[in-house]
């Protein structure tokens, strides 16, 4: 079916307004759009682990969402979506399901519960492939208990562990690249998304992982103006430039084949997108060209690692 946008805003909101996140969140609007893709009359169950998305999403005994939902410790959401989607198998085959019943079962963390604590409860649910969804709101660091650099954390980033002064340059190491990971455990679908346009991308990406059979991971890039420290309404601006410099490259990797989905006919510098965020503002400073430097030949070695990969 082609795409159409309005049809698509115009379903029901299956996160529901009156949650307490910030205004401008980056996660909020993933959760919306990836749940925007569920087709009308189709019933999900949504998993959560903690973090600013569930602290702020559900308060015992009131929760934002219209589906079921469950909430685990940081460290279990897969296990927890794996169990659930488990017993719905089972319980269709003893019957006591109607056979027309069609849930889907999706799981959204940050990247703290995602790229750190919960990767080992997330590999083995997409190991054993699992019909399930698992979606990382990628914000960079941990948001929700202070802006602790998390592995998703970009390099130079200043965070509150990793503090820029007169002895750091904030985070040293690069960032994870959990996406690739994930392609590797061989499960059926893997998509690499954010927020630019029209959503055209977030939709049918999400539109897929939901309803290609067997595992799917999304991961989207949901930018924290609190920890990344930009102008709220930037935020799209910020997405796009994270796309247009390659730091964020949007592709799919389906049954083992990688898809670019997007290519720049310009690529710009990665100074276009750092330099919107005053988690970087000390790589502007005098005498620190090299750290600019650095950063884009990770970016560049990281763009022509996916080419190669696109094109092999």
């Amino acid at each position: 079916m082609a795409y159409n946008f309005k049809e698509i805003m115009n379903r029901p909101e299956r996160l529901a307004p009156g949650h307490r996140m910030c205004a401008g969140c980056g996660g909020t609007i993933a959760v919306r759009n990836v749940l925007r893709a569920l087709h009308e009359g189709d019933k999900a169950v949504i998993g959560n682990a903690t973090g600013c998305l569930e602290v702020s999403t559900f308060t015992y005994p009131y929760v934002a969402y219209e589906d079921s939902y469950i909430h685990n410790a940081f460290e279990n959401a897969g296990a927890t979506m794996s169990g659930v989607e488990g017993a719905y198998k089972a319980l269709k085959r003893k019957g006591k399901l109607p056979e027309e019943a069609d849930t889907k079962f999706i799981t959204f963390g940050g990247d703290g519960g995602t790229y750190d604590i919960g990767l080992q409860s997330l590999s083995g649910a997409m190991e054993r492939n699992h019909d399930m969804v698992y979606v990382c709101y990628d914000n960079g660091a941990y948001m929700n208990t202070g802006i602790q650099r998390s592995s998703a954390t970009p390099m130079f980033a200043d965070t509150t562990t990793t503090p820029v002064g007169t002895k750091s340059n904030g985070k040293p190491q690069n960032r994870k690249d959990l996406a690739s990971i994930i392609a590797a455990h061989d499960v059926p679908y893997v998509g690499q998304t954010t927020f630019i346009k029209n959503f055209k991308d977030l939709h049918t990406k999400a539109e897929k992982a939901i309803y290609t059979p067997g595992a799917a991971f999304l991961n989207i890039l949901a930018p924290c103006p609190r920890g990344w420290r930009y102008n709220t309404p930037d935020i799209m601006e910020i997405c796009s430039l994270a796309v247009e410099t390659c730091y964020w490259p949007l592709f799919e990797v389906i049954e083992g084949k990688w898809i670019l989905n997007y290519e720049p006919k310009n690529k710009l510098p990665i100074e276009d997108w750092l330099v919107k965020q005053g988690r970087f503002k000390h790589l502007f400073k005098k005498d620190n060209e090299y750290l600019i430097e650095a950063f884009q030949n990770e970016v560049d070695r990281r763009w022509n690692e996916l080419l190669t990969r696109v094109n092999g």
